[in-house]
């Protein structure tokens, strides 16, 4: 390997980390992903510390919490102040690509980010803030452009071939290119699960799918699930084409690959939809990772890993120093075996808003338990290993009571660390100054009038 490692860091939105195949799902075909995990890592307690759409991301550029970021609510705009990872990368002379959703860019998500600052650090851009109308008629912006592009095909293979094409203008057909950096954001297999091309509309059978134990069985929940699966699918297949492309460019030995989501998806399970929950099926996502010269292959990690914990991790592992500005984790000791893991990972829901209008709460979870306090006070303890459905709410279980303690002391512990005093989510609202709806949503819109004919990208038959 010549130099620093590349770095190709793909996430789905809204993935639970339970729908691989090499995850122990039989009813999901997945043969990509489970080749990324038979060729590198898969992380069993990889969690997004604030599971929606926009924190996560927040914390995933910055490496930094909600509450320092302000970013605990969807449609906000990062503030330009934040270093990201890729400024650190564009600063040792990286080429930066962003490809796919961004949703960092405040409440107009078919708005043009414009380049410099709102860009946060990346340089090539094929990108849309927010885009979940129509995926198989989506909208973009690229480069310095703000004329929107629609490329009229399925949003997984435009944003996989652009992907592509950005490797290509990145590493140009010089050997001594600098080394680059790509982030791709796919927009699935986010709702609405039905918008599929014709050759994946089908491939699933409702009535044929296992549901989670959790769930409950109705027509609605299977009809979901298949259009789920069809995204994932067609994620898979994209994964294989990214994989092939690194091999067929003689890039796979120089390049980290990660794959992962910014959060999952309830589906029903325990009676709730989306995101914003502590449940696994929320909280929980996937993680592979792929570095042939430094990790083991076919291999499983108990670490507790966290969407902040990310951009220090990678980092490390590309031989950079993390800024000071970072409160995420450098994983890559415990990882190696070096270093002892961390106890816990925390999670939490500082805002509720749109889709889950509920209770705040704040949480831990260990390689094995999910402790969750209200602030009415404690409301779930699970045994993760034993009861991976969750199923069995431990939390007043007198047999459990030390455990409980622990959990409480540990999820105070981190509490205080990051100077959270779990007030109302109207508090934060008022502090950080945010204008919000109902709800606590924070105002968002498609107002932007896409003018007709929009300028066409070439079909992926023409790339």
């Amino acid at each position: 390997m010549k130099g620093r490692p590349n770095l190709l860091y793909i996430f789905a939105d809204q993935m639970r980390a339970c729908d691989m195949a090499c995850a122990g799902n039989p009813d999901v075909s997945t043969p990509n992903l489970d080749r990324l995990a038979a060729e590198g890592v898969r992380f069993n307690n990889a969690t997004s510390c604030i599971p929606v759409c926009t924190p996560a991301r927040a914390c995933l550029l910055t490496g930094r919490f909600p509450l320092s970021t302000g970013m605990f609510l969807n449609d906000l705009q990062l503030s330009t102040r934040e270093r990201s990872i890729a400024h650190v990368l564009a600063d040792e002379d990286y080429e930066t690509a962003y490809v796919g959703k961004w949703h960092l860019d405040g409440g107009n998500r078919w708005a043009f980010t414009p380049p410099g600052p709102r860009r946060q650090g990346f340089d090539h851009w094929h990108a849309i803030n927010c885009d979940h109308r129509d995926y198989l008629d989506p909208v973009y912006y690229q480069g310095d452009s703000s004329d929107p592009v629609r490329p009229e095909v399925y949003a997984t293979d435009w944003e996989t071939d652009t992907a592509l094409n950005c490797i290509d203008t990145m590493t140009g057909t010089d050997q001594d290119h600098n080394p680059w950096a790509l982030v791709l954001s796919w927009s699935t297999p986010h709702n609405p699960y039905q918008q599929l091309p014709d050759r994946w509309i089908d491939s699933y059978d409702p009535a044929t799918l296992e549901l989670r134990a959790n769930a409950a069985d109705t027509e609605e929940h299977r009809r979901d699930l298949s259009g789920y699966y069809a995204h994932i699918s067609a994620l898979d297949e994209a994964l294989g084409r990214l994989l092939d492309g690194l091999d067929q460019r003689g890039l796979t030995e120089d390049t980290i690959v990660v794959f992962t989501s910014d959060h999952g998806d309830m589906l029903g399970s325990h009676g709730a939809y989306r995101k914003q929950w502590p449940w696994d099926e929320s909280a929980l996502v996937p993680l592979i990772v792929r570095w042939p010269t430094d990790l083991g292959t076919g291999e499983t990690c108990d670490v507790p890993f966290s969407t902040e914990d990310t951009a220090p991790t990678l980092l490390s592992w590309m031989g950079l120093e993390t800024p000071e500005t970072m409160e995420g984790r450098d994983l890559t000791g415990a990882i190696a075996g070096h270093e002892a893991a961390p106890l816990s990972s925390v999670l939490m829901s500082i805002t509720p808003f749109s889709e889950n209008r509920g209770d705040a709460w704040r949480g831990v979870r260990t390689d094995r338990h999910t402790f969750v306090r209200k602030a009415s006070g404690p409301w779930l303890l699970y045994d993760n290993l034993q009861d991976p459905c969750q199923l069995k709410n431990l939390v007043d279980d007198p047999a459990c009571k030390a455990i409980r303690s622990a959990l409480e002391k540990e999820l105070d512990r981190w509490l205080e660390l990051l100077g959270d005093s779990f007030e109302a989510p109207e508090a934060y609202v008022r502090r950080y100054g945010y204008e919000v709806e109902a709800g606590n949503s924070a105002p968002h819109s498609y107002d932007l009038e896409i003018p007709q004919p929009l300028i066409h990208a070439r079909r992926r038959d023409e790339l």
